[in-house]
């Protein structure tokens, strides 16, 4: 099984290319600096306190990623590992290692501050600004006049 599930924050903008040919494909490069876990001690300061990886984002997911991620956003990736290889101008061989985004979400909301630490998962999908705030108890309050058009009782 290859499954990768990623929290972490986009190091820069997305840089997107779009593939040649008649359907052309939105193709997005990012890196995520996700955290290590861990206890942290006195001398830890000069060591490294997170990885970061590299992020394609294909077709939907890929415009998505133009659209709406910008350095520093705090996402949830799901999806996963390639490698590959290829030779460089200087005749090397270069090995790559990336994830491969399946699914992806926002982890923080827009009005939360980017350092809150808050890990309230908020859907990709749901960046409309006309939704209503929940009501504490985690449900979203029901606009009203709304209330025929639910499939329930």
């Amino acid at each position: 099984m290859n499954k990768v599930i990623l929290v972490g924050r986009l190091t820069r903008d997305p840089d997107i290319r779009y593939s040649s040919g008649d359907s052309a494909m939105a193709i997005a490069r990012y890196t995520l600096a996700v955290d290590r876990r861990g206890r942290r001690n006195e001398n830890s300061q000069d060591q490294q306190t997170a990885d970061f990886i590299g992020v394609v984002a294909f077709g939907r997911d890929g415009e998505f990623a133009e659209k709406y991620l910008r350095k520093g956003s705090r996402i949830l990736v799901e999806g996963h590992i390639q490698t590959g290889s290829y030779t460089n101008k200087d005749g090397q061989k270069v090995y790559t290692t990336d994830v491969v985004v399946e699914r992806h979400e926002f982890v923080d909301s827009k009005s939360s501050p980017q350092g809150s630490g808050s890990d309230q998962f908020i859907p990709a999908s749901s960046g409309n600004s006309s939704e209503q705030p929940d009501s504490g108890d985690g449900f979203m309050n029901i606009p009203d006049g709304i209330d025929e058009e639910l499939p329930f009782n």
